[in-house]
Formats: structure tokens, sequence, C-alpha cells
């Protein structure tokens, strides 16, 4: 095949997972995270240092690859962080980390890339949204706007690139089984003394629950991997279990008050204790 890929966020998670996939299905993959600064971090030797909130690292980055593959045929932006928290209670400098790094983080590899692929007169440029793309849920709204910010900023750039032969899809990911617990921070005011905070107990012990129990990351990377593989790229590739597929429709069909009761009874529940190691949705 030698189609070349490169991709943010490849270190763990979904990103890892989708960069496995395809590297077994024949692409050449450039790799690029934060910890590949450390060489015994790196699986091989197309796994670069990238912090995709700095503009010199994403500079570095795409210089290095450069010389490795020449212009891909696809990029994926694939880094991310959560911060669980409440809307209230979040400093500037925790949104701002989210931001840079889910959105401007994906800006950034765009205006890099994007006119060498637009020169080239051909591309695919993928982006990770989620689920929290398409609705909210109490303590991700930092995740949740940096997540919607993403799926209008695809929106319009699919139809600006499409002119010169690049194709966009946003990938809108469940509950899955991956990542690491230094992506999925929690707020600094979280505390007991915090209004919030039986109900922030609450609420992510179901988001640490349903992400225990999510789906099989490497699934997802199959999928991505099939999706990159077809004639014409799909606009969305939206991949989670039946019931997240049926809240989101129920968001676009029921009006907003009665959906919101519905989710935060949800997310107010009682779970069981789970001991088992944690997982980030990215």
């Amino acid at each position: 095949m030698g189609k070349c890929v490169w991709i943010t966020g490849a270190s763990s998670g979904l990103g890892l997972h989708t960069a496995n996939a395809l590297r077994q299905n024949g692409f050449t993959v450039v790799a690029g995270a934060r910890s590949f600064a450390k060489p015994e971090n790196c699986t091989d030797d197309r796994c670069l240092p990238l912090d995709v909130t700095s503009d010199e690292s994403v500079s570095a980055f795409v210089k290095k690859a450069l010389q490795m593959t020449g212009v891909p045929d696809v990029l994926i932006h694939a880094a991310g962080v959560l911060n669980l928290g409440a809307c209230e209670s979040y400093t500037d400098d925790e949104i701002r980390l989210v931001m840079e790094t889910n959105f401007f983080g994906l800006t950034r590899m765009v205006r890099q890339v994007l006119p060498l692929m637009r020169e080239k007169g051909k591309g695919k440029l993928v982006a990770f949204s989620s689920i929290n793309g398409l609705l909210g849920i109490p303590f991700e709204g930092a995740y949740t706007a940096s997540k919607h910010a993403i799926e209008g900023y695809l929106e319009c750039l699919r139809m600006e690139v499409k002119p010169f032969g690049i194709e966009v899809m946003t990938v809108e990911p469940g509950d899955h089984r991956s990542g690491s617990s230094l992506y999925r921070r929690h707020g600094k005011q979280m505390t007991p003394q915090s209004p919030y905070w039986k109900a922030y107990q609450r609420g992510t012990a179901v988001i640490d629950h349903d992400e225990k129990n999510g789906s099989d990351p490497a699934r997802l990377g199959r999928k991505v991997a099939n999706a990159l593989q077809k004639k014409r790229l799909p606009c969305r590739l939206c991949i989670a279990k039946w019931d997240q597929h049926m809240a989101v429709i129920l968001h676009d069909v029921l009006p907003v008050r009665l959906f919101s009761v519905f989710i935060a009874s949800y997310y107010s529940k009682k779970t069981k204790p789970d001991q088992s190691e944690k997982g980030t949705v990215l």
C-alpha cells in the first residue's frame, strides 16, 4: 500500500491503537507524542517527540517527518486530555490546557500540514472528536467544549479544502478501554469543600465505570484504518456502543429540558466500586 500517515497523541490510548492498526494494514506511520522525547518510550525509529501545544515543537516534528517520508497522505490528530470538574470551578489554566491540546493542537497541525497537501493536490485530514462533541455530560465541560470546537472547525474545513482534493473525517468515539491517568485529570477546586462535591463524586464514578467497561480500542483502530482505505473518506465515523448512539439521537429529538433531566439522572446514579485501572476517552 505504501500510504504515509502522521499521527499525534500516538503513545497511548486511542492514538496508540490507531497507529498500531495502521501499521498492521501496511501504512507507513510517523508517530508523535510528548513522551517520545525519551528514547525508551519509542517503539521504532519513526517515533518523534511532539507537543501539540507548542508551535516550535510542531514545526520541528513536521521538519523531521518530512525528511523521513515526504508529504503525508494522511494527518491524524488524536492528541487529547480530559479534565473533570464543575464548569464554575475550572481555572483558566485548566481550560487552556484542554483547549490547547485538543483544539488548538489540531489547528497548529493543520496550518503546518495542509499547505503541503494542497501543493501535492491531495490528502486526508482526520481528527478525533468524541461523543462529547455531539452532546454534553456533567463535569466534562472543558473537554466537551473542546470537542464541540473540533466538530465546528472540521465542518468548515471540509467545505474549504474539497476543491483542493483534500478530504476531512471526524472520528467520534464513545467510551473505550484505553488511555492513561496522566491524560485524565481532576480540577484543582474539586474538593470536599466544593458545593458540587457529592454530585461530582457520583458523576465521575459513573464516567469511570463506563470507561472501564467501554469498547475495545483495537477495534476502533481497525475501523479508522479501514475507513482510510475506502475510495471516499466518510465525513464522520462514530464508534460507540448502541446506548451511546441512542443518546445522540435522543439529544437531537427530545426537548432540551427533558434530555437534560435524562442525562443528569444517569450521571447521578450510584455505581459499585471498581478497582480496575482507569481509562480515558480520547
